[in-house]
């Protein structure tokens, strides 16, 4: 097996060149002891990825042509990880009739000024509720993992308001590819509704506009770069 840690390591202090090296010293480098930094030396030696000269007062090395494919292979694979991080969440689910207290909510002062200044539009007075889909599940719990804007608790003259998240999102009816309306997902902190259900909100009615009825399928996307680049 390539010890990949120890051949990053020469590349990170020699870069493509030679350069001396005592086994003492790269032990300290891999935080081992020197025993174990000459045995790792010697098997980068063995695997033809690395170039020894010993001379009387130590040895040189150098990354040669193979162990720099190993490399090159390690940072492609970390390319695809890190690009695949910024790859859109998208949760599908079908439409339902929820209970209707989103008109309520979302009529109150409290809301409707921290979804403006927060969201940047005025919320339709309503929520479009969907059955997500077991697969989309676990997508959806990866929105934990990322930046959320916080809605507050208030209190009006008559009660107290609980607060909650919002996710900016895209959301389009399946097929509907020119039919991208930007609104958010809100989750409030008090809800009577499971995991496998979702809020979503946005500055129109979204059943009017998309054409919605009961067991329509609607895709919401969540891009991760949105929040940095704001």
């Amino acid at each position: 097996m390539v010890d990949k840690e120890a051949l990053k390591r020469l590349a990170l202090m020699g870069r493509d060149r030679w350069f001396k090296i005592s086994s003492a010293g790269f032990a300290k480098e891999m935080n081992t002891s020197v025993q174990t930094a000459a045995r790792r030396l010697k098997e980068l030696v063995d695997h033809k990825l690395i170039d020894r000269n010993l001379v009387k007062d130590g040895q040189y090395v150098k990354i040669n042509n193979r162990g720099f494919d190993i490399l090159r292979k390690e940072y492609l694979d970390y390319i695809n990880i890190f690009e695949s991080l910024n790859d859109p969440i998208i949760i599908k689910g079908e439409v339902f009739t929820g209970l209707g207290e989103g008109q309520y909510y979302l009529s109150q002062e409290g809301y409707k000024k921290q979804i403006k200044e927060k969201l940047g539009f005025d919320p339709y007075p309503g929520t479009l509720n969907l059955k997500i889909y077991d697969d989309d599940v676990l997508r959806r719990k990866e929105l934990n993992g990322v930046d959320a804007v916080i809605i507050e608790p208030f209190k009006s003259e008559e009660r107290s308001f609980g607060g909650g998240v919002c996710y900016k999102v895209t959301i389009k009816r399946r097929g509907w590819d020119d039919s991208l309306i930007e609104g958010a997902i809100i989750q409030p902190e008090r809800t009577h509704y499971s995991e496998d259900l979702l809020e979503l909100i946005a500055p129109i009615n979204l059943r009017k506009r998309l054409d919605l009825k009961d067991g329509d399928i609607v895709e919401v996307i969540y891009d991760k770069r949105c929040d940095r680049r704001s």
